[in-house]
């Protein structure tokens, strides 16, 4: 037998029997001390409310994707190359030295016992050894990037209110284990001689080199390998033992997050039952299971925080503090032995746990947190764990409504459309006026005539002065291309899209109720939407509703006995997506080269990040000839033009607009600069905060608000 077919060494040398026993022994412990905080962690999960989601269904199917995500680190990747490289590092690093010490373990307690020989020997040890010595280099590389982020900016996103020891002790707890295990590697290698053409293992090769230059000796490192190896293996158990007590959790809660992540969460929100006796968010046991694992599954990473418009533009929300007050709520009321260790630093319950959780003052979420939130999904798209922060804040903005304590703008909102129908107040009568202005253009009644798209036009569309223009233009668009269209004229009511995320529930489900029963006794192929917070709920939202649940109900004597459109007979578009086909088709007769103007586009959040769609409004704009410039948030990363989750409506203290800051970067951060003419939008709401951010921001002189359709409706006329 060669050398090499001989190669192998011995797992515990100069450790004897009585370390080795007390090796097992202790190795036993901490993995029962591991499971045991697993089953706690996860059996306090039981404690939360049943999920209106079935987030278990397909399961193996659910694990799949969850583990391509994982293994792939396609979260940690989007938008920050860094991190992803040093996650990929870190993780792969990671699994690979636990599976390589699950086969050595397989190898002596079971294969040698059973066969009285090892498979862990030859060509198979030497594969065995490089390796654990890449992918070791790989995880000491990796953890190395993380302390150097993590240090080198002490204001960045990794730190906050919630960092603490914990933080610190995860990251170098893996550091020197990596670099522990290969000292100990080296120090090995020193004192085994039958090792010194192990040139696979190149690590330990190159640090047992150096360590016999600076006069390290065999008999030295005998001396000293065993208190180098227990201290190696104390700090292993350790940190295994350690894992389901603090942030190293998130290595397991965050894969179980994943598993049961809702791939829609956000543009549909979780329906509240028809129950008398239903709180919100009145305590914890409002929150569901999946809600609380969000808590643990966090990483404190920042990105959503990062990316919110309301804390960049300076309002009082922090949607990663959101999340750790409530799970530093939730472990300081907790009478689990696994909870009270995760860091702290939110607020604790000096009242038995009867602290609201959310309130003007006191509570454990400032309602001004609440408030603030524009509903735009950046955090979510931006968490790398599929946190659903939208879910837990719209149901901490219920709990507000209930309690009658939100803006008292919004309070005069609602009363609006209970009393009109209307966010505007106005008389529904004059809800289809908009179109009288059309010079020819008839505009037909869709509860009269048969029609191929009914089209739900709007609040804004139908009562803004700035928007009636943008209908008209779409009304010419329809005409023009000979689409079979109509509306609703006085039976269209606000959709219920942003009540909703403001908290108003069952105003919500009565315009639901009234839209579903309308759209009953018209006859139509397909619903078109000017609004893209209206083609979110219509298409998301309104087939979620169970109305017979609420049969019993005399607030909402809905005829239905089911849900609406839950076989998906009925497709909802946004009016882009309808155009664009028309454009293909050739039926608007454009030639690609009728405007010359240098524009930039603002993808709306539900549009874009809500429902997918970014390339109808941009085919579009390239359709009429104009040069379309990106600016640097753009797609999925679309910075909010703050009209979301009731900005519309309401009055912040900010050092700056979102719709200021968004058109800066417009004007100054465009490859185009300053050549940019006009900013291109595809919802009436981002118009209307576009507008009077032009106005606050003194960008009058320098751009244009223009939507999809003005301009397709102009090169329309410059070509004929």
């Amino acid at each position: 037998m060669t050398p090499l077919q001989a190669a192998t060494r011995e797992t515990f040398w100069t450790i004897g029997p009585v370390g080795k026993a007390a090796f097992y022994w202790l190795a036993v412990v901490v993995i029962l001390v591991f499971l045991y905080g697993v089953y706690a962690r996860f059996a306090a999960y039981a404690r939360g409310s049943e999920d209106p989601r079935d987030r278990l269904s397909d399961l193996p199917g659910r694990v799949i994707g969850a583990t391509k995500t994982v293994l792939a680190n396609e979260n940690q990747f989007d938008g920050d190359l860094y991190t992803g490289v040093m996650h990929t590092f870190v993780l792969w690093g990671f699994l690979v030295l636990l599976v390589a010490t699950t086969i050595l373990g397989i190898d002596i307690d079971l294969y040698r016992p059973l066969t009285g020989e090892s498979f862990w020997v030859g060509d198979f040890y030497l594969a065995y050894q490089f390796a654990v010595d890449a992918f070791g280099l790989l995880f000491v590389v990796g953890v190395g990037m993380a302390a150097y982020r993590r240090y080198r900016q002490r204001e960045g996103r990794l730190w906050g209110k919630h960092t603490s020891f914990e933080d610190d002790a995860f990251v170098w707890t893996l550091f020197l284990l990596g670099v522990g295990g290969f000292v100990v590697e080296g120090v090995s290698m020193v004192g085994q001689p039958g090792r010194a053409t192990e040139t696979v293992s190149f690590v330990g090769m190159a640090l047992a080199t150096g360590l016999e230059s600076s006069g390290l000796t065999a008999a030295g490192a005998e001396a000293i390998y065993g208190v180098l190896w227990w201290s190696h293996s104390l700090l292993a158990f350790a940190f295994v033992a350690w894992i389901p007590y603090a942030k190293p959790f998130h290595m397991i809660s965050s894969f179980a997050n994943v598993v049961a992540r809702d791939e829609k969460a956000g543009a549909r929100l979780p329906n509240v039952p028809a129950d008398l006796d239903h709180t919100n968010a009145e305590s914890l046991d409002d929150f569901t299971w999946k809600e609380l694992m969000d808590g643990d599954a966090c990483t404190k990473c920042g990105r959503c925080t990062d990316a919110c418009p309301a804390d960049t533009v300076g309002r009082n929300l922090d949607p990663r503090n959101v999340i750790l007050d409530l799970k530093s709520y939730r472990e300081s009321v907790s009478d689990d032995p696994v909870a009270g260790s995760g860091g702290g630093g939110g607020p604790a319950a000096t009242d038995g746990g009867t602290v609201p959780i959310v309130a003007d003052e006191g509570g454990v979420i400032d309602a001004e947190s609440m408030e603030s939130c524009m509903s735009c999904m950046a955090c979510m798209d931006a968490c790398p764990v599929d946190i659903e922060h939208l879910t837990s804040f719209t149901k901490m903005n219920r709990q507000l409504v209930d309690e009658g304590a939100v803006d008292s703008n919004l309070q005069d909102v609602f009363q609006d459309v209970m009393q009109k129908g209307n966010t505007f107040g106005d008389s529904q009568a004059t809800r289809g006026d908009w179109a009288d202005d059309l010079d020819g253009v008839e505009v037909p009644d869709a509860r009269e005539t048969e029609v191929e798209y009914l089209w739900y036009v709007g609040d804004y569309p139908s009562f803004d002065d700035r928007n009636k223009k943008v209908a008209r233009a779409l009304a010419r668009l329809f005409d023009e291309a000979d689409v079979s269209f109509g509306i609703l004229f006085d039976d269209e009511k606000t959709d219920g899209n942003d009540i909703r995320r403001i908290g108003e529930e069952f105003l919500y489900l009565e315009l639901a109720g009234h839209h579903v029963e309308t759209f009953a006794d018209c006859e139509f192929e397909n619903i078109v939407c000017t609004d893209p917070h209206s083609y979110n709920t219509i298409k998301n939202e309104y087939p979620e509703v169970d109305f017979a649940e609420f049969a019993d109900d005399p607030m909402m004597p809905f005829e239905r006995e089911g849900p609406w459109n839950a076989d998906g007979a009925v497709d909802v578009f946004h009016w882009t997506q309808v155009v664009e086909e028309l454009v293909e088709a050739g039926r608007l007769d454009l030639s690609g080269d009728e405007l010359d103007y240098t524009v930039t586009y603002h993808d709306p959040c539900h549009l874009g990040r809500y429902n997918d769609e970014y390339e109808a409004p941009r085919e579009l704009i390239r359709a009429t000839g104009a040069d379309l410039h990106e600016m640097p948030r753009s797609r999925d990363d679309s910075f909010c033009c703050g009209g979301g989750g009731g900005g519309l409506w309401t009055e912040h203290e900010e050092e700056v607009k979102p719709s200021e800051e968004r058109l800066r970067e417009a004007v100054e951060d465009t490859d185009a600069g300053a050549s940019i003419e006009k900013f291109v939008v595809a919802c009436p709401m981002c118009t209307t905060m576009f507008e009077d951010g032009r106005k606050t921001g003194d960008f009058e002189d320098q751009i244009e608000i223009v939507d999809v359709a003005e301009l397709l409706i102009e090169a329309v006329e410059v070509g004929s």
